[in-house]
């Protein structure tokens, strides 16, 4: 029997390039993309897979609206492209039965994995019992994590933070509950409390003591800028894995930088080329119309890399018209000189 894929007290740390498990679901490598509200879809996760990613996992997906079956829920968000894989599918909710069911939904759709979101501190999922607001409630958590095992059959994991509050171990108890108690495969920590939300300092040394008290992989998150912070957090941690996350924005590359593929920053060709495959990717899922809206929160990510001019940046950020927006961007970059990633 082979020893565990997770570094255990006195033992070395696996390299980042190393494999390793959750619940029986081979993961290629230690850097993972974290969930990403709003933005984690199939084409952003697959981006992260092609740069090196060993496992993405889904933006927030509502149980009731897979258990009420919404249509646009059920077409976009558990849409899974078949080169992702291993793939996981965060949902959210208060409800086990709602939890119970949407997990066999996003089992049927093609996932590999649940991840069951108790870290959100936005207001409007906080009022429904939801995300970070299940730390003071850890029975429900409890019973939402064996809905999601029962409806699914897969391996579950949950995402959650250190606590509500500055001084607060809330969430590091429930963490030990859900691993101890509950089988989580694996525990996903934000070592911040709910009401600092992405500022302050993590704490990894809390990580580090959460790793030691529990048998399940810690995936470390939070605070994971560039690739110097990402190896400082995952030695200081000792986590079994990081979970990327804003560090990620407009910067695929830090996968590749973190498992050993790059050494140095993208070209302007390559920023170019993957900004142009973005746009491409979000036409084909969502349509012309909506994507010329959806990207106006990529293109500021990618303009930086490239250092547009500020006409141009508006420009982007103000465009309805997909064609124009493909003819800003490719003019940063002669033509016989641009790149095309292939999908």
């Amino acid at each position: 029997m082979e020893g565990p894929s997770f570094p255990r007290p006195g033992m070395p740390q696996p390299a980042l390039t190393a494999p390793f498990e959750i619940g029986g679901v081979s993961i290629a490598n230690r850097v993972l993309l974290a969930p990403l509200a709003g933005i984690g879809n199939w084409f952003v996760r697959l981006q992260a897979k092609r740069h090196g990613a060993g496992l993405a996992v889904s933006e927030m997906v509502s149980s009731f609206a897979l258990h009420y079956r919404n249509e646009r829920t059920l077409r976009e968000l558990l849409r899974i492209h078949p080169d992702e894989h291993p793939v996981s599918v965060q949902l959210f909710g208060h409800d086990p039965e709602a939890m119970r069911s949407g997990a066999a939904i996003a089992a049927e759709a093609g996932a590999d994995l649940i991840d069951i979101n108790m870290g959100c501190p936005v207001r409007k999922v906080r009022r429904t019992g939801a995300g970070v607001e299940l730390l003071g409630d850890p029975d429900l958590a409890l019973a939402l994590l064996h809905g999601a095992q029962q409806g699914s059959g897969l391996p579950v994991t949950v995402k959650l933070r250190s606590g509500l509050r500055p001084g607060d171990r809330s969430g590091f108890d429930l963490a030990v509950r859900l691993a101890e108690q509950g089988g989580a495969a694996a525990i996903g920590f934000h070592p911040r409390t709910a009401t600092v939300q992405h500022k302050g300092n993590p704490d990894y040394a809390l990580t580090r003591e959460l790793v030691e008290r529990i048998e399940a992989p810690v995936i470390v998150s939070g605070g994971l800028a560039d690739a110097d912070s990402a190896r400082r957090a995952y030695r200081e941690s000792g986590a079994a894995a990081l979970m990327i996350a804003r560090g990620s924005f407009g910067n695929p590359w830090l996968f590749e930088e973190l498992t050993g593929r790059r050494t140095s920053p993208p070209s302007r060709e390559e920023v170019v080329a993957e900004l142009l495959w973005t746009i491409d990717r979000a036409e084909e899922h969502l349509g012309s119309e909506r994507a010329a809206r959806y990207l106006r929160k990529f293109y500021p990510w990618y303009a930086e890399a490239l250092g547009v001019s500020d006409e141009v940046g508006q420009e982007l950020q103000r465009s309805a018209d997909l064609p124009r927006a493909r003819e800003l961007i490719a003019a940063q970059i002669p033509l016989s000189d641009r790149l095309a990633p292939s999908l």
